[in-house]
């Protein structure tokens, strides 16, 4: 997952997720203008392996975030972008600054498969667990990303246990996924959750502190 070589940037003309415009309008009298993205809306699936007592999360190499960390480090590579050319990498980072930890999630770009339905082939595909829509609980949807594309993530709860489990998951190699499967011990998720040295999206943040509020209270006591 780490392996990243012969890093380029260059101008991205065209895109099969991401949509540039730009929206002109009036405000209160005031004429204004806002860049913004259009892309795909979304699932997250929070996981709970009920036969290790422990969250199902996925970890992978994020090339956003690693450009985020390389501006930080180099602002000199973003500072011609107007050009057709930009500097090259020569002094890349180590690639584990890209790598964040995240719920299982994907994309909603099948017109004819339900929300509840994209969400159990992405838990299958990226964490190896077979769950029907019945293991499915709605928690809520919300906006992300507000000021750049406001798509709508919708998020799901699903239990599974070990015998659930049909294959190792890591995602769909021929799309370019390579995905981890990480497991978080219930008794440490929220440390892990707040903890910054474990990159991570506010989707987990928010799910773990909903698990807590909602599921754990009615859990077995050891």
């Amino acid at each position: 997952m780490e392996a990243i070589e012969e890093l380029a940037v260059q101008p991205c003309t065209s895109s099969l997720y991401l949509r540039p415009f730009r929206l002109s309008y009036r405000q209160n009298g005031t004429k204004k203008f806002w860049d913004f993205m259009r892309t795909h809306d979304s699932v997250s699936i929070l996981i709970f392996n009920t036969s290790r007592q422990c969250f199902v999360v996925v970890k992978q190499f994020r090339p956003a975030v690693y450009m985020c960390e390389i501006e930080r480090h180099q602002p000199q590579v973003f500072e011609n972008q107007d050009k057709e050319t930009f500097p090259s990498l020569e002094n890349p980072l180590p690639a584990v600054v890209g790598v964040t930890y995240e719920l299982c999630a994907g994309i909603v770009d099948k017109p004819g498969l339900s929300l509840e339905e994209i969400a159990c082939e992405e838990v299958l595909e990226e964490c190896g667990y077979r769950v029907s829509i019945a293991d499915l609980r709605r928690i809520t949807s919300y906006r992300s990303g507000v000021g750049v594309t406001g798509s709508r993530q919708t998020l799901f709860y699903a239990e599974v246990n070990d015998q659930m489990r049909t294959s190792g998951g890591g995602g769909q190699p021929e799309e370019g996924e390579l995905i981890e499967v990480v497991e978080i011990p219930l008794e440490e998720s929220m440390k892990f959750a707040y903890d910054e040295t474990f990159p991570k999206t506010m989707g987990v943040i928010f799910s773990f502190m909903w698990f807590h509020n909602n599921i754990a209270p009615k859990l077995p006591k050891k």
